[in-house]
């Protein structure tokens, strides 16, 4: 297992300086970790067991630090700027970023308590830090150097290890973007904007969250919410074409009614044609016959005025066929049309049944992963139920244990005096 970066020979003296002239503000025991430079996911031990970690105020430079040192050797030493921030990660464990050391620290506290403290002294000392700046005060030298030139070449580097046995608190975290110490504090439109792209990438990439984990009730919560945002969509898809579908049938029973209506008009007209050149003819020969007889002239101007209107009669009704003629064939072109375009529903007929039946298997997938999950949260009920059984007897036994231990000292004090 790899050990966290070494700080600088200066940063450490001086850690040491500071605890050598000052009293802490405010201490407390948590074990220490510093992000894997490498990875910058993983967690590296910097402490074998929980050491104290305290707030000085450094009065040579004005400044607030966090100081932790184990034995002779300081593994924290990070000055307090007003754009830090510390995040609580779980309900024992915490992190800030130190641009200045280019590193992440972590704490990992024994009670939920001793991290809200810490926190809460966080908060304090970096409110008092932004008033110390708003009020022009910048950190004095000291021999030459300012706080910036001592830690401007602390740059932790790496070096491999043998696997460390005594680690309690390890963590899988993702290293945000290090920010300058200067830099000024985002808008709200950016915060907006950010927020918006972590909710769209946390969507699209469900095994990226804020820390890194991907446990599995991430999973099956984003599996879920994909398969509903299949569903639904589907369900989309197959209402719009069941109304295309019923569209297409209503304009093909229409044009089909309109086509049989025409047609039928058609062959009635057709009939009357029929009818009139008949009469025609036997008009026309009824003239013919009173010429060839020598016939009364009124008679023949009043039978030549009947062939006359019977002649425009006749002429009107083939326009008028042709005119049917001319609308049928527009009419049976449409009909073919729609009878390709019922081909067509006849595939979005078929299509139809298969989004039913992709619906029917999201639907059983929804359920499906409805009751993993909450199989999943069972268990996770139960085991943390066993744990707090365990932590129980675990107490129980300490409490014999101190008990007894009472009982042995008492008995050799008495053997003592005796």
């Amino acid at each position: 297992m790899k050990q966290p970066p070494e700080l600088h020979p200066q940063l450490e003296k001086h850690a040491q300086d500071v605890i050598a002239m000052e009293q802490p503000i405010f201490s407390v025991r948590a074990h220490v970790f510093q992000i894997d430079p490498e990875t910058k996911k993983n967690w590296l031990p910097s402490s074998k067991s929980a050491v104290p970690v305290s707030y000085y105020y450094d009065s040579a430079r004005n400044t607030y630090r966090i100081i932790s040192v184990e034995g002779s050797k300081a593994i924290i030493n990070s000055t307090i700027t007003p754009n830090m921030a510390f995040t609580k990660t779980s309900q024992k464990f915490g992190q800030w970023s130190d641009p200045r050391a280019n590193t992440v620290y972590g704490l990992g506290f024994g009670t939920e308590a001793d991290l809200a403290k810490f926190v809460e002294k966080f908060k304090e000392v970096k409110d008092l830090t932004r008033q110390q700046m708003s009020q022009g005060q910048s950190p004095p030298t000291v021999n030459g150097q300012t706080d910036d030139s001592l830690t401007s070449s602390a740059t932790p580097t790496p070096r491999e290890t043998p696997p460390n046995r005594g680690i309690f608190h390890t963590r899988s975290s993702s290293l945000t973007s290090m920010k300058d110490a200067n830099q000024q504090p985002p808008s709200a439109e950016q915060k907006e904007n950010v927020n918006l792209r972590e909710r769209r990438n946390s969507f699209n990439n469900p095994g990226n969250n804020a820390n890194g984990n991907t446990s599995p009730e991430n999973q099956l919560k984003y599996e879920n919410d994909r398969l509903k945002l299949a569903l639904a969509q589907s369900s989309s898809n197959a209402k719009k074409w069941e109304v295309e579908l019923q569209t297409l049938k209503n304009n093909n029973a229409r044009l089909t009614a309109a086509l049989q209506e025409s047609t039928s008009n058609v062959e009635e007209w057709k009939k009357q044609l029929a009818a009139y050149k008949d009469e025609t003819g036997r008009l026309k020969k009824k003239v013919s016959d009173l010429e060839q007889s020598g016939g009364n002239s009124e008679q023949v101007s009043a039978l030549e005025l009947e062939l006359s209107e019977a002649n425009d009669r006749v002429e009107t009704l083939q326009r008028d066929n042709k005119y049917k003629d001319q609308e049928v064939d527009r009419l049976q072109q449409r009909l073919a049309e729609m009878q390709t375009r019922e081909t067509a529903n006849g595939n979005l007929q078929g299509k139809l049944k298969g989004l039913e039946e992709e619906n029917r298997t999201l639907h059983q997938k929804v359920h499906d992963l409805q009751q993993l999950l909450q199989d999943y949260r069972s268990s996770q009920d139960q085991e943390k139920a066993e744990v707090v059984q365990m932590q129980d007897q675990l107490g129980s036994k300490l409490t014999e244990l101190y008990e007894f231990h009472e009982q042995i000292m008492a008995t050799l004090r008495k053997e003592s005096q005796s």
